[in-house]
């Protein structure tokens, strides 16, 4: 099983996830976890979602990062654009059960959350969770494999 602590995170937000992702932050930091934040650095001036969502969804197909942590007011739209990116598999998890499966199941890279519509504890929780559980592989794997070669198609390759 791999080092969690190792793991390279990627996290960032919109305004309306703004406040929710400084507390996942703070979290993630005191756990030890290798963390980079890519803004924003306020909940007072409005961003869009997709700059934030796209930026760190190409870091993490292109492998700079291992996993990615994206807030926005629902969690929804992060979702969306995240999942434009090739490579990507992007889990909007509005509970630890949802994260779980988007690892055991999914093998998800991008978990997403909403900053207007879960309590910090529970972000934290359901993070915790997200990050602990591994891919179970087996079935899945082949799933998995099923969609790379939709991706591939979607290329034209």
């Amino acid at each position: 099983m791999e080092n969690l602590n190792k793991l390279k995170i990627a996290i960032g937000s919109d305004h309306a996830g703004f406040n929710l992702k400084e507390e996942l932050k703070e979290y993630l930091i005191a756990l030890g976890y290798d963390l980079t934040d890519f803004g924003v650095d306020n909940a007072e001036h409005p961003v869009d979602y997709p700059d934030i969502g796209f930026a760190i969804a190409k870091k993490v197909a292109n492998g700079e990062f291992d996993r990615g942590i994206l807030v926005c007011g629902t969690g929804l739209g992060m979702a969306i654009v995240a999942n434009k990116v090739s490579g990507i598999r992007a889990a909007f998890c509005p509970d630890c059960i949802l994260a779980s499966f988007s690892r055991s199941h999914n093998d998800a890279n991008i978990l997403t959350l909403g900053g207007r519509v879960i309590t910090p504890l529970n972000a934290k929780e359901i993070v915790r969770v997200w990050l602990e559980v591994p891919f179970s592989g087996e079935r899945h794997l082949e799933r998995l494999k099923k969609i790379e070669v939709i991706e591939k198609e979607i290329r034209g390759e």
